[in-house]
């Protein structure tokens, strides 16, 4: 049956493919015009050697898949008119209309054809309307062409073209002839500089132009030179410096082949009444700085509460809702200073960061006390957010433990708690779902339960007894968070409760570099179910039922009436006296047992972890739509130090696991490093290439010799490894023997080439390699355990291809993986064995996984 299923599936396939390339890709073609296929530039009669150079034609040819134009076949699959061919149809056929209308009211018959112009718009939004070649299209790129050479310093290029048809007369394609001919070089650098003032600041930094004589002309160079002195010149004090007023003029009219550039600053233009005369721009400082936090209450008849408070004057138009030190430590100028577009920026994402008021301005007027005109009264105005805001949601969940599930989430959020801008945010879960208790055997609707609580202040400094201005300054927004949870699950698994608090810095120092350190990170996870072990890790439970049968145990006191060992009581007590040489188990089976008591023992018992750990990230991606960026994270964690020192002065005796215990339970002690890096570059059409690689490592030493199951790694799952399952591969290349694989060392390389395919649909194929490891812990299995560099040969493959869906505001994501090396298998088996749609998984996931 199942190879019958599957055979239909490939066979559906095959046809939809059959259909789409068999359709007439000229069909929406009008008479007379061509269809493009190709589109090739010849740089001096090779092919360009920067990619880009391919993308300047104005026209260019339906993207292809695989060499098959599929958005353009899916909009062929379009009628041209079918709102019209429909409605015709009601009008010249009342008998079919008829009948139509004797199965379904007049209503939905017009609905009907309503849906059927909606999927006929639908078509021709998702596919590609067939590419025409056009004369004025042609012209166009050979104006881009030289346009672009000319940018890069080759003033006389000279581009022709032809057109060549292929067998089909409606298909045809075009060939683009660049010529260069010799470059231009920077000869020399004048100036034309009105001002005094600019002539003098422009002095001091020429030297750092990025106009170098004697190099080629770059107009991208020119441009960033403009940017460069208009933002040296703002934040200098040319408050009204423009980037258009600054230009750059070339000479090469008989220079042989070389540039002079000209820097032209003129004097600003001003209106006066209903002429314009010109200005010589000015340094400019700041006189006053006013502050006004309730700008939304100012008005004309209603004097403010003026207070001075250091060298700020803060105007209240009502009561007093924060303190003074909170305003003006959100204000990156002081009275006195040089106006600096840097200041202003910057007092703007402060403001911003405080997450208390709306769309902050920030207004410059002159002062009219003087004279000279170069003095500046500051205006910072604010309008406050409300104090509170409450949010809620509710959702539908599914997963392998719950059939269905309901959850209610809220939040309360209360701003500027003490007057400084504080936050608390206080949030509630709840999710209830439908299972079978497999401890029991009952099946009731809703009968797991999930139930958490989160509180969250912040403050938007450090929260320290001592000051560390001077390290980390006001500008790179440090904030202080502490933080509480608490969370409960109910028939779920071990029926866990977790409690939890942490205290944590974050610092930007750079827009792109940012660092986080958690001081403090405590949680307490107490099982109430440790005896539903075995129903909820079934393989293990199989492995000790199988040893079970194959030692003939049928004694009531370890199976039931159907010779399975009871949970808990039967696995408990064979797994004991098994191990005790009391049933007959040799030494490999009482081995095999000693391991699975031992795992049920780690994954069952409780955690209390306190550790502090520290991380640094340097992300230069601007915006969400930026694909041409990398990002590094460095992570390092300890735990249990600070526990540690405290019950050694404490005299707490070890116990007989040579463990000491706090609160009753045995803390954990280990230390953590983790490393991340993702790189994405971008190409032309929007195509991507984005990499990732991750190594990670938590040695456990002190009072613990594994890992906390929370805080171990997995591999496998839509973000991992797609050709397994989550926490189905490894450790090593032991073929991941348990329900939920964990080690305490993991290494994972991911590739993905995407691309797009038509309208919102986009495409991509990936490999995947990775898997996790133990080392330097309790495990004792050879197989899983990572000893030198020949051990990773046991990294496993995955390969595939992705299918993605863009809303816009997120992506829907199929992604289907192939094992293509499994280090489980025998060593002559490993590769493409398991290279077949049966063996392979699909994944479901939202936005890219990288």
């Amino acid at each position: 049956m199942e190879k019958t299923g599957l055979h239909a599936k490939i066979g559906l396939i095959i046809v939809l493919i059959t259909l789409l390339v068999s359709c007439n890709a000229v069909q929406r073609v009008p008479e007379g015009k061509k269809l493009l296929t190709k589109s090739i530039v010849l740089v001096d009669s090779v092919a360009p050697k920067d990619l880009r150079v391919n993308t300047l034609p104005v026209v260019q040819p339906n993207q292809k898949i695989f060499g098959i134009p599929l958005g353009l076949h899916i909009y062929n699959l379009a009628r041209p008119h079918r709102d019209s061919i429909y409605f015709k149809w009601m009008q010249e056929h009342p008998k079919g209309l008829k009948r139509r209308n004797a199965i379904l009211s007049e209503k939905q018959t017009v609905r009907l054809g309503q849906s059927l112009v909606d999927f006929n718009n639908w078509l021709k939004k998702t596919g590609e309307a067939p590419v025409i070649i056009d004369e004025l299209a042609i012209e166009k790129s050979k104006e881009r062409l030289r346009a672009w050479h000319w940018n890069q310093g080759w003033f006389n290029t000279e581009v022709d073209h032809k057109v060549k048809e292929n067998k089909s007369k409606k298909r045809a394609w075009i060939e683009y002839y660049v010529t260069k001919n010799q470059p231009y070089k920077i000869d020399s650098i004048i100036t034309q500089i009105a001002a005094p003032v600019i002539d003098s600041l422009y002095q001091i930094v020429k030297s750092e132009s990025i106009i170098k004589k004697g190099e080629q002309y770059f107009t991208p160079d020119i441009n960033a030179e403009r940017d460069r002195l208009n933002s040296y010149f703002r934040d200098h004090g040319a408050f009204h410096m423009e980037k258009e007023n600054i230009r750059f003029e070339g000479d090469t009219v008989n220079t042989n082949q070389k540039a002079t550039i000209t820097l032209i600053i003129k004097d600003r233009e001003v209106k006066d009444g209903d002429s314009t005369i010109t200005v010589p721009y000015k340094v400019h400082k700041i006189s006053e700085v006013n502050i006004i936090p309730d700008y939304q209450n100012a008005t004309n008849d209603k004097a403010a509460d003026t207070l001075k408070y250091e060298d700020y004057n803060i105007l209240r138009f009502g009561k007093r809702k924060y303190k003074n030190a909170t305003l003006t430590n959100a204000i990156f100028f002081h009275k006195g200073d040089i106006y600096r577009d840097l200041d202003r920026d910057r007092t703007y994402r402060r403001i911003t960061e405080l997450q208390s008021f709306l769309y902050p301005a920030i207004r410059y007027d002159a002062d009219p006390r003087d004279s000279t005109g170069t003095d500046l009264i500051a205006n910072v105005l604010l309008t406050s957010k409300k104090k509170f805001e409450f949010t809620y949601g509710v959702e539908a969940t599914h997963s392998n433990i719950q059939a269905i599930g309901v959850g209610l989430n809220t939040s309360l959020l209360i701003r500027n708690l003490f007057r400084g801008s504080e936050l608390l945010d206080i949030s509630f879960r709840g999710n209830i779902g439908a299972s079978t208790n497999a401890a029991n055997g009952d099946s009731r609707f809703f009968d797991l339960q999930e139930l958490g609580a989160d509180a969250r202040l912040s403050f938007p400094r450090l929260f320290l007894p001592f000051s560390l201005d001077s390290f980390i300054p006001k500008y790179m927004s440090p904030t202080t968070n502490f933080s509480v949870g608490f969370f409960s699950q109910t028939n779920i698994g071990l029926d866990k409760q977790s409690l939890n608090g942490a205290l944590t810095y974050n610092w930007r120092q750079t827009p792109i570099k940012s660092t986080r350190l958690d001081l403090v990170n405590a949680q307490y996870v107490r099982n109430l179910d440790p005896g539903n072990f075995f129903n909820v890790y079934q393989s293990s439970y199989g492995s000790i039922n199988d040893l079970a049968n194959n030692l003939n145990i049928n004694d009531p006191t370890y199976v039931n009436d159907s010779g399975n060992l009871t949970i808990p009581e039967g696995t408990t007590a064979f797994i004991n006296d098994a191990i005790a040489g009391d049933l007959g188990a040799d030494d490999a089976q009482r081995e095999v047992l000693r391991n699975i008591r031992e795992r049920r023992d780690r994954l069952s018992q409780n955690n209390l972890i306190i550790s502090s750990s520290y991380s640094w990230t340097r992300n230069n991606r601007v915006g969400i739509y930026d694909e041409d960026f990398s990002r590094l994270n460095l992570r390092i964690e300890a735990a249990g130090n600070v526990l540690s020192g405290i019950s050694s002065l404490a005299g707490i005796n070890k116990n007989d696991n040579n463990r000491r215990r706090v609160f009753g339970v045995e803390y954990s002690q280990y230390v953590k490093t983790e490393i991340d890096y993702i790189k994405h570059w971008q190409y032309i059409n929007n195509h991507v290439l984005a990499i990732r690689a991750f190594g990670g490592v938590a040695i456990p030493y002190g009072n613990s010799d594994n890992i906390p199951f929370i805080r171990s790694f997995f591999a496998g799952g839509p973000n991992d490894n797609r050709a397994w399952q989550a926490y189905e591969l490894g450790p090593g290349k032991t073929g991941g023997l348990n329900d939920f694989n964990e080690a305490n060392m993991k290494l994972a390389f991911n590739i993905e080439y995407r691309f797009p395919i038509a309208g919102a649909f986009k495409g991509a194929f990936f490999a995947d390699a990775g898997t996790i490891f133990n080392v330097l812990d309790s495990e004792v299995d050879p197989d899983a355990i990572f000893n030198n560099l020949s051990d990773l040969q046991y990294l496993a493959l995955g390969t595939g291809a992705g299918l993605r869906y863009d809303f816009g505001f997120f992506v829907l994501r199929f992604d289907m993986g192939f094992k293509t090396y499994n280090p489980a298998l025998e060593e002559n088996r490993r590769w493409l064995k398991e290279f077949k749609i049966s063996r392979s998984v699909l994944n479901v996931g939202i936005n890219y996984p990288f």
